[in-house]
């Protein structure tokens, strides 16, 4: 028996919860606004109207942002 690896999905708001530290509705919303620009696309999935964020997709999408290198 294989176990499939659930996917981590998140409401907008609850992801802003999550990463209350990093990142604001707003910067999320706006990301989503913004997804064909930034490549964000691949952090969301869509029901319907509702929007929601793949957790690992995202954090991999942070990381492969770069940043600030000190």
């Amino acid at each position: 028996m294989t176990s499939k690896h659930a996917k981590r999905l998140a409401t907008v708001k609850r992801t802003a919860e999550i990463y209350s530290n990093a990142i604001t509705e707003s910067a999320i919303r706006w990301l989503i606004f913004n997804e064909k620009n930034n490549g964000f696309s691949a952090c969301i999935r869509r029901l319907g109207r509702k929007i929601l964020i793949d957790l690992d997709a995202f954090e991999h999408w942070v990381d492969s942002q770069g940043g600030v290198k000190s």
